[in-house]
């Protein structure tokens, strides 16, 4: 017995040195990897957009499917490392779906090894399907996407600054978006798009903006149009969203760190809770689109001289449009056509409120789902025991959803209203009532940062313009797809000042009180709004001095507010303007406050505090 235990320690002590004399060598070899696996995935996809995107001959098909063989054996070096050299991790780690894709991924190997079998059959169409070279790319493409969505996770558990991977993030969409829209087969025939052309549309469309200095309808084939409509729902959605989604989806649990920093990214309540919301968002997205994009094709069917598939497609695209707030549109002139503007005001309000539903923010549509579930369960509870339950007081609306719907309505029924008091003989002549009061609703909406055209611009009243340019300037609610400086910052410094003038010293409304760090926020988002734009402003003055100012201010605030109306000079922009609005775009999408917090180095946060003092103010 004494000899057997001998023997056991001997054994586990040559197990810990083979560990430690191993180990290092074995994190060296998946750390190499990884980096060929990021490398050939990024190859994986510009080998799949150059196949779509350029006409090629023979020999540049046969190099392609040599490169697609290459990518297959790093993927399969790459997860055969993993589940021989650290099975244990990869068990825990990995979810059912990866293992799904792991086993599809080696089933490719089948026809490698086997010879077509000779019969008909099933086992012939199973061989055929695994051989194809559609299954083939589509399933490397989604572990391409799966590990780069990884990588860009990781990135956030090494501490790194979390403000500055989203607007980096956002600023390589934005890049590739712009290289998927000059290429030819996304460009029409005979029509010529110059590089700033292709990423000024590129990041109006990632910003979800919706200015363009090109005729988008005219300019772009179906797939340019396709490529567009992918950035909207990317921008839309958030790429730290899909893509967290994407990671969580796949592979688990990842490190506290990126947790809390994703949590705080989309407001989720908790970290045990963290999942389910990024999937509510999705979800939400997918479901409002999709009964936007059915609602649409009955109010336009049969009425637009399309064909069934050219109705879908229209309505697919106007409903992620709306709900993602980007105001692009298929049509040359945007929604005011004419084959639109008489009989179809369902059209326009079903596009008002799927503007509405993206502005209003993904945490009050994850609030409304809590509340329709709570109601639902006390009805349940009513009829499964036959007995009358008082509600009890709950606070079912959280604070943030009560006061962005009370500005949200405030905002879209007094703009209505006054839309219509100076537009109804002016730019609505001529219309019916009912058209007139949808006219005075859509377009009292679409400032809320979405940008569509119905009634051309230049032809409001210089009130209504004002008017424009300041529901453009608030946009809609925190963490939604709209821009502006947000219906929450708004509210708050309103309150902030009526609490001032008078003379309390805190800011409660609804039974509660407006934490300092709210307040705060707020005020530095409205300064640094105005500080923007007056810079903004200022440099188009110089650049653009034939440019009335009231259209310089316009063209500012719809860029930065990432709304996208216009008083037709976005196309007569010199190449500095389309520069400068661009980067309007790009700071209204990401946020004043995410991109200056990802710039200037934060300050530790220190345990003592100067004696205080006032400074007059009058």
């Amino acid at each position: 017995m004494h000899i057997y235990k001998e023997a056991m320690k001997l054994y586990h002590k040559f197990l810990l040195y083979k560990n430690k004399l191993i180990q290092p060598y074995i994190h060296f070899l998946l750390s190499l990897l990884a980096v060929f696996t990021t490398l050939a995935s990024i190859l994986l996809i510009v080998a799949v957009v150059y196949q779509h995107g350029f006409r090629l001959t023979k020999e540049d098909l046969e190099h392609l499917h040599l490169m697609y063989k290459i990518v297959w054996i790093v993927f399969l070096v790459e997860v055969s490392a993993h589940l021989l050299f650290e099975f244990k991790e990869s068990k825990t780690k990995y979810k059912k779906l990866t293992w799904v894709l792991s086993g599809l991924l080696y089933l490719t190997l089948i026809p490698v090894i086997f010879h077509r079998p000779e019969h008909h059959g099933f086992i012939l169409n199973f061989w055929l399907f695994l051989d194809s070279h559609t299954f083939k790319v589509l399933l490397l493409l989604v572990f391409a996407f799966l590990n780069l969505s990884y990588g860009l996770t990781r990135l956030l558990g090494k501490r790194t600054n979390p403000s500055l991977i989203l607007a980096v993030s956002f600023l390589a969409i934005i890049i590739i978006g712009t290289g998927l829209l000059l290429l030819p087969l996304s460009i029409q025939e005979g029509v010529r798009v110059s590089w700033i052309d292709a990423l000024f549309t590129s990041t109006s469309a990632v910003c979800v903006t919706g200015l363009t200095t090109v005729n988008v309808a005219t300019t772009f084939t179906p797939m340019g149009l396709t490529v567009i409509i992918i950035l909207i729902q990317i921008g839309g959605v958030g790429v730290m969203t899909l893509t967290s989604f994407f990671a969580m989806f796949f592979m688990g649990n990842t490190s506290l760190y990126n947790q809390l920093v994703v949590r705080d990214m989309v407001s989720s309540n908790s970290l045990s809770s963290l999942f389910s919301t990024l999937l509510y968002i999705l979800l939400f997205t997918l479901a409002i689109e999709a009964v936007g994009m059915f609602t649409i094709w009955f109010s336009i069917h049969g009425t637009l001289g399309m064909s069934l598939k050219e109705e879908f497609a229209f309505s697919a695209f106007h409903s992620i449009s709306a709900f993602c707030n980007a105001g692009f549109s298929t049509l040359p002139d945007n929604l005011g056509a004419p084959m639109l503007m008489t009989g179809h005001n369902w059209f326009y309000i079903i596009i008002s409120f799927l503007i509405l539903f993206g502005g209003i923010g993904f945490p009050i549509l994850v609030n409304f789902k809590d509340i329709i579930k709570h109601h639902l369960h006390h009805w349940w509870e009513m009829l499964r025991t036959f007995k009358y339950q008082k509600y009890q007081k709950h606070h079912l609306y959280s604070l943030n959803t009560k006061i962005v719907l009370i500005t949200s309505l405030i905002l879209v029924v007094v703009g209505t209203g006054l839309i219509a008091l100076f537009e109804w003989n002016v730019s609505f002549a001529g219309m019916t009532a009912g058209d007139k009061i949808t006219q005075a609703f859509f377009n009292a909406v679409c400032p809320r940062t979405a940008g569509f055209n119905s009634v051309d611009l230049t032809s409001f009243t210089m009130q209504s313009v004002l008017i424009y340019i300041f529901l453009m300037w608030i946009g809609g609610a925190a963490q939604s797809t709209a821009g502006g400086i947000k219906v929450n910052a708004f509210a708050v410094v309103c309150m902030n000042i009526v609490s001032v003038l008078r003379g309390s010293s805190k800011v409660d409304v609804f039974g509660r009180q407006i934490s300092q760090d709210s307040i705060r926020r707020s005020n530095v988002t409205v300064v640094l709004s105005f500080m923007v734009l007056f810079i903004a402003i200022f440099l188009l003055t110089i650049w653009q001095p034939e440019m009335h100012i009231i259209a310089i201010v316009f063209e500012c605030v719809s860029a930065l507010a990432t709304v996208g109306s216009s008083l037709n000079t976005t196309s007569l922009l010199v190449d500095n303007s389309k520069l400068l609005i661009c980067l309007l775009m790009f700071i209204g999408r990401v946020g004043l406050i995410t991109l200056m917090l990802g710039i200037i180095k934060q300050k530790k946060k220190t345990r003592y505090s100067y004696p205080k003092d006032d400074i007059i103010i009058n």
